[in-house]
């Protein structure tokens, strides 16, 4: 059981702090309820550019790290499809140093050309890197394109196309900052050797004086029902052939979320799973497939993921899969199968917990879905999904109208 405290400052910033006794750290966590998904189809990646431009300095603070350094401390960001997340940790005797760091950048970001330059073109060599040089690298963008026609999902964090970061002008950044980055679009989260009092006070004398802002108010378009299969070939210089193939899954609250995170393990989730096991060891079709969803906020896609050993054709490779799968929908899983991946889930989110950082953030993720307690009843979920569930939401989700194929295909 994770205790906290939760409280709301005048501005409408939303602050958790939870006490940890044990350790000598303090953790500070701001997640800003904007992701790839808020931005314009037209000028995308600006999500994750200001990842970077938030360490750029800001109107008191000219270099972020500096400070930090000086009290012991790190920091670091992550930028998803649906929220961006900072956080740093250091002595939680210096825990004040973060409160002015995190404070100053939330009320005045300093905007220049120069630091809008050198951040531009940090993010758009990363695009090149990893995306456009780097093999497989556009796997993501055209398997995105062909499973969202309308909802922004569509699009990576980093973009959609490399010219929407590089022209991304001074006003058009102005703009994103004071639409999204104030505190009633903010939940800030301290936890660590520290006392809710003094953290309530030094929330209030840090962030309290800064304006509210407007509250953002999503309005993203839904993505309409896959009523027929949809396939894409691509050809490119990478070594072997992949296959992709994805379904339309849940939202992040619906509870037949737990049961497509449960069905991606006893399918494709490490050496044990059924498709390493039969497609890997026994039938040596595949290099490596694994099965696995995007853990997404609205609704999300599971996929099946898997390099062919070369030689090996796709449409054997494919039909092989498909048999897999229509197996596990025939049969269903025993309660053995399923009690092993329930207990693989519920190491993996005690051992999350174990984590001062880690702990903060998945807070800040839970208040942002709308109750921060869902960090002690989720488990709850999972242990509840049954067979019977299991065969059910296959059933759904293993719809032949429901996937899209991407062929990834060799030209050496």
């Amino acid at each position: 059981m994770i205790n906290f405290e939760r409280f709301v400052l005048s501005n409408g910033l939303r602050l958790l702090v939870h006490t940890d006794k044990s350790t000598p750290m303090a953790v500070v966590n701001v997640l800003y309820d904007v992701g790839a998904k808020d931005e314009n189809p037209d000028k995308t990646g600006f999500a994750h550019l200001f990842e970077h431009l938030m360490f750029g300095g800001s109107k008191n603070i000219p270099v972020y790290d500096e400070p930090l350094q000086l009290a012991g401390g790190e920091n670091n960001a992550f930028t998803t499809n649906d929220f961006t997340n900072y956080y740093c940790q250091l002595p939680a005797e210096n825990l004040e140093t973060a409160f002015w760091l995190e404070s100053d950048r939330m009320l005045s970001l300093a905007f220049s050309k120069k630091r809008l330059d050198v951040q531009r073109k940090v993010v758009c060599e990363e695009f090149k890197e990893n995306y456009i040089n780097k093999p497989y690298g556009d796997v993501w963008h055209k398997l995105r394109e062909l499973a969202y026609s309308t909802h922004p999902y569509r699009w990576m964090t980093i973009g959609k196309e490399l010219k929407h970061v590089e022209e991304a002008t001074l006003e058009d950044v102005k703009i994103f900052f004071h639409k999204f980055y104030n505190p009633l679009n903010a939940i800030l989260v301290v936890a660590g050797n520290v006392e809710a009092g003094q953290v309530k006070l030094l929330a209030e004398k840090w962030f309290g004086p800064i304006p509210s802002g407007e509250k953002y108010m999503r309005q993203l378009p839904e993505e309409p029902p896959q009523l027929a299969p949809r396939t894409l070939e691509v050809k490119a210089d990478v070594p072997l052939d992949a296959l992709y193939k994805c379904w339309h899954i849940y939202p992040r609250l619906d509870d037949r979320y737990y049961v497509a995170d449960l069905i991606t393990d006893v399918l494709g989730s490490g050496a044990s799973s059924r498709f390493f096991n039969v497609l890997v060891k026994e039938k040596k079709l595949f290099s490596n497939i694994e099965c696995y969803h995007l853990g997404s906020t609205d609704a999300g896609i599971l996929v099946i993921d898997g390099k062919l050993v070369k030689g090996v054709s796709m449409k054997l490779a494919e039909e092989a899969v498909e048999e897999e799968i229509q197996k596990f929908m025939k049969q269903g899983v025993e309660i053995k199968e399923l009690e092993k991946v329930k207990n693989k889930t519920e190491s993996a989110m005690v051992f999350e917990d174990m984590s001062l950082t880690s702990k903060a953030s998945s807070m800040a993720i839970y208040e942002l879905l709308g109750d921060a307690s869902l960090i002690n009843t989720e488990l709850e979920k999972y242990k509840a999904v049954t067979p019977d569930a299991i065969a059910r939401v296959s059933k759904e989700i293993f719809n032949e109208n429901n996937c899209c194929t991407l062929y990834y295909l060799s030209n050496n």
